[in-house]
C-alpha cells in the first residue's frame, strides 16, 4: 500500500490539522507528516501545491489527494476499518457524524475569537454572547454524550467525534472558561491521551508566530 502522508501547518495554531492528524494517531494508523508553517497572514503559498483548497491539512495517498479534515477522517476510516474510527452501533455513529458535521460547519463564533493556541498561558478574555453560546452548546453536546456512553470519549472509546472537537478543548481550557465537572471530566481525558500529549509537546517546541492567532 502506498504511504499515507499528512500535510499540517504549525501545530500550536493550527486546529484543523489537529483534527485528522490526532485521528490517526490514537487510532494506531501509520503515515507520514509534512509540517510547513504558516506565515504572517496564517497561510502559505505552498499549500496551493499541496491542495486544491490553498489550505492545510491535505492527505496524499498514492495519486489521491484528499482536503478538509471530516474527508480525511472519513477516508482514513474506510482503509483501516479495523481502527474503529466511528461507533460500532449505528445509532452512535448516526450522532457522532451529526455532531461532527455540527463542529465542521458551526461554532463560529468561538473559533473566531479563540484560536486554538497551545502555548498560550490561561486566561480568560472578554467574549460575546454568541461565544458563550457557542460554549453553551459544546457543553449540552459533550455531557449528552459521556453521560450516554459512560465516558471517557464520547462514545466510550476515542472516535472520530472526539478528533473534531479536540481543538474545542484547547480553547475552553486556555481561555479559561468555566465549566461544570462532566465537561471537565471530559476535557481532561483528552488532554491525557498519548496522542494529545505528543501533538501539545511538539507544539511548545514550535517558535513560528503568528499574531492573527495570538488572542
Amino acid at each position: 500500500m502506498d504511504r499515507l502522508v499528512l500535510h499540517i501547518a504549525n501545530k500550536n495554531y493550527s486546529s484543523w490539522s489537529f483534527r485528522p492528524w490526532i485521528a490517526m494517531k490514537a487510532a494506531g494508523i501509520d503515515f507520514d507528516e509534512v509540517l510547513i508553517p504558516f506565515d504572517d497572514d496564517a497561510s502559505n503559498p505552498l499549500f496551493r501545491e499541496i491542495s486544491p483548497t490553498g489550505k492545510v491539512p491535505a492527505l496524499h495517498h498514492g495519486t489521491v489527494r484528499v482536503w478538509e479534515s471530516l474527508a480525511i477522517i472519513e477516508y482514513v476510516a474506510e482503509l483501516f476499518p479495523e481502527a474503529v474510527l466511528w461507533p460500532q452501533v449505528r445509532a452512535d455513529r448516526a450522532v457522532a457524524r451529526a455532531i461532527s458535521m455540527e463542529m465542521l460547519s458551526g461554532f463560529r463564533a468561538l473559533r473566531n475569537a479563540c484560536p486554538m493556541n497551545m502555548r498560550r498561558p490561561k486566561g480568560a478574555i472578554a467574549v460575546s454572547d454568541a461565544v458563550r453560546a457557542d460554549v453553551a452548546r459544546i457543553a449540552e453536546i459533550w455531557s449528552a454524550c459521556t453521560a450516554a456512553s459512560g465516558g471517557p470519549f464520547l462514545f466510550g472509546t476515542f472516535t472520530a467525534a472526539d478528533a473534531m472537537f479536540a481543538p474545542v478543548v484547547n480553547r475552553l481550557d486556555v481561555y479559561d472558561f468555566a465549566v461544570d465537572t462532566p465537561v471537565a471530566t471530559y476535557m481532561q481525558a483528552l488532554q491525557a491521551h498519548p496522542a494529545w500529549i505528543e501533538w501539545r509537546e511538539a507544539a511548545l517546541r514550535e517558535t513560528w508566530i503568528v499574531p492573527a492567532d495570538e488572542a
